[in-house]
């Protein structure tokens, strides 16, 4: 009888990591289809796109996508993803973050966030090694220029490590900006990517192959605004 319960116990387990992982892999290309929504759509617009000498700078790209319910309850269900290039100026794998508290420009009651973050420098990246990146404190964070003001900026904003790019309106190019974070989502990429690596050998690494079909169209939008 005890044998019997035994076993019992483990089919259940081994059924519950089974489905948990099948929720982290769809969870996964959701989320992934959702950022490459996000910039498609910033780059669309002239008001909100990128310029292309921002983007040919990045060695990083971030975008996350967050809800506020409320003013007291706070943003919920905040995700993104990153992509880095690495030293051989391939860009990496997407590799789906988790994100939250970006109060700045946020409008009362329920209203959505999607940022974008260029980030300019090799170092940056690696701030999330240690499991949480803030914003605007660990490295320097501004507004970033709209392609719309090309010819007209400041080139030095194209120094600063993190340039910012939201969908709220209210935020000019150079404003400092210190709200939100972003942290690893560990189980998540190993669960679609059927690896036992996290976010450092994912993103810097060449341990996935073949790469998914999944992420290729995110991959290669990126790489037309960023080769």
């Amino acid at each position: 009888m005890n044998k019997f319960l035994a076993l019992i116990i483990v089919f259940a387990t081994v059924g519950s990591l089974h489905a948990d992982s099948a929720k982290d892999r769809e969870r996964f290309i959701t989320r992934i289809e959702s950022c490459e929504a996000i910039l498609r759509e910033f780059q669309a617009d002239r008001e909100r796109a990128i310029p292309s000498e921002v983007l040919q700078r990045a060695k990083a790209i971030v975008i996350t996508n967050q809800i506020k319910g409320g003013l007291i309850i706070g943003l919920q269900e905040g995700y993104g993803t990153i992509l880095v290039k690495k030293a051989d100026g391939q860009w990496s794998i997407p590799v789906v973050v988790r994100a939250g508290e970006a109060s700045f420009g946020l409008q009362l009651g329920g209203s959505r966030i999607e940022i974008v973050y260029v980030i300019t420098d090799e170092n940056t990246p690696r701030e999330l090694f240690d499991g949480r990146f803030n914003i605007g404190v660990d490295a320097e964070a501004v507004a970033g220029p709209r392609a719309v003001e090309a010819g007209k900026f400041n080139r030095e904003l194209l120094t600063v490590p993190v340039l910012v790019y939201s969908n709220q309106k209210g935020l000019f190019a150079g404003a400092t900006i210190k709200g939100g974070y972003i942290t690893r989502s560990d189980a998540v990429n190993r669960a679609f990517y059927a690896v036992n690596y996290d976010l450092p050998e994912l993103l810097y690494g060449n341990f996935v192959d073949p790469i998914p079909a999944e992420v290729k169209p995110l991959m290669d939008l990126v790489k037309q605004l960023s080769p």
